[in-house]
């Protein structure tokens, strides 16, 4: 009996550790078919009529829907995005299919919202999230490699606490009611748009008048949505787990997306290098830096990138579910008063306002605060 248990407990371990690199595989097969579907379906948003590396942006896209509700009056950057509902939903469905629906919250929900708020005006300033950022190098845009510098050094700022102890304490199961309020909000206002568009504002011109027809565009979101969903996929978590773990899994997803968004840029002439002349952006460097400088840093405290908010929030996690209302909300604030930057053109070099770099360096402060006391007040329970 014992010479036969031997076998048999080297076939456990064998098959255990079979199961665990089949389980890898197919994560790592997952995160690169969602990278490239993102990027390929980004292009053909684009040909089909949405701004040039914009075919997704979450912060753009999120202005523009607090500008068609009429939360700032920016005439130029107001359409309801269906990509954004698209992607809830999306999320939403496929957790449900794979029994990952968790309505759960709780956690610093009033810092979450200001969080989210100065993560949106960060990438305002620079003019995209981390998503564009990406689609913006595929398609030639070198001032988004500053734009990542910035982007890395507040992830590593973050890694810092994060190592420290930071915490924004647990979440708490919460009913359904709580989980449905922002998807079932955004399908609603979505229907309303459809039946009753005299109660939005639309942009005649500018980006927010540049958009896909509706139906691929909602079915982009729902693909991306679910997509992500099961891939786990984020921008942030991409360095923050290579540098902290040694995980390079989600930083392949990073690199797929801006390899898909770049061959197709350069299939359909899209694809123009260099600083000057690139479609809703500026040159300012430095503002290009510290802008995503910050959402870098908020989104690790937050523990996600924009696009993931919006995922989890399909997931039922009413956490992020107030950090996308603190974007958009910050969105609205941002071109209220004049904190957006401002796209290069022929009469100007564009760039952030006075305004819109104070925004910024108060959002670096407010950042510091909260990861410096939720690290200490940790440091101190344990």
């Amino acid at each position: 009996m014992v010479f036969n248990a031997f076998p048999s407990a080297i076939f456990v371990k064998s098959k255990r550790k079979r199961d665990v690199f089949m389980k890898e595989k197919k994560a790592y097969a997952g995160i690169v078919i969602t990278g490239a579907v993102i990027g390929l379906i980004a292009v053909v948003l684009v040909a089909l009529g949405n701004p040039k590396n914009m075919g997704f942006c979450i912060a753009c896209f999120l202005r523009d829907i607090a500008g068609a509700t009429k939360l700032h009056s920016a005439a130029v950057v107001q359409y309801f995005r269906p990509e954004v509902v698209g992607l809830v939903v999306g999320a939403m469905a496929m957790a449900m299919i794979g029994k990952e629906f968790s309505p759960k919250g709780g956690s610093a929900p009033a810092i979450r919202f200001f969080l989210g708020a100065f993560v949106m005006i960060g990438a305002l300033v620079f003019l995209g999230c981390p998503l564009r950022m990406v689609l913006r190098l595929g398609g030639g845009d070198l001032n988004a490699v500053v734009g990542l510098l910035g982007f890395a050094v507040g992830i590593l700022i973050g890694i810092f606490f994060l190592n420290k102890g930071f915490t924004l304490k647990r979440t708490y199961k919460l009913p359904k009611s709580e989980a449905f309020a922002l998807p079932v909000a955004l399908v609603f206002l979505f229907v309303l748009v459809l039946i009753v568009p005299s109660l939005f504002a639309f942009s005649e011109n500018g980006p927010g008048s540049m958009h896909a027809p509706i139906i691929i565009a909602l079915i982009a979101g729902l693909v991306v949505g679910a997509l992500c969903q099961k891939s786990r996929m984020c921008m942030v978590a991409g360095i923050r787990d290579l540098v902290m773990f040694k995980d390079f899994k989600l930083l392949l997803g990073f690199i797929t997306i801006f390899v898909a968004a770049l061959i197709g840029n350069l299939v359909t002439g899209n694809f123009h290098l260099g600083f000057a002349g690139q479609p809703i952006a500026h040159s300012v460097h430095l503002w290009n830096f510290m802008g995503m400088l910050i959402v870098g840093l908020g989104s690790v405290l937050l523990g996600g990138c924009p696009l993931r908010q919006l995922i989890l929030t399909g997931e039922g996690n009413t956490d992020s579910a107030v950090t996308v209302l603190g974007y958009i909300v910050g969105a609205a604030f941002a071109h209220n008063f004049g904190l957006a930057g401002a796209a290069a053109s022929a009469e100007s070099i564009g760039g952030p306002s006075v305004n819109g770099k104070v925004a910024v360096i108060i959002g670096l402060v407010v950042m510091l605060a909260v990861a410096a006391l939720n690290t200490a007040k940790a440091n101190k329970n344990s």
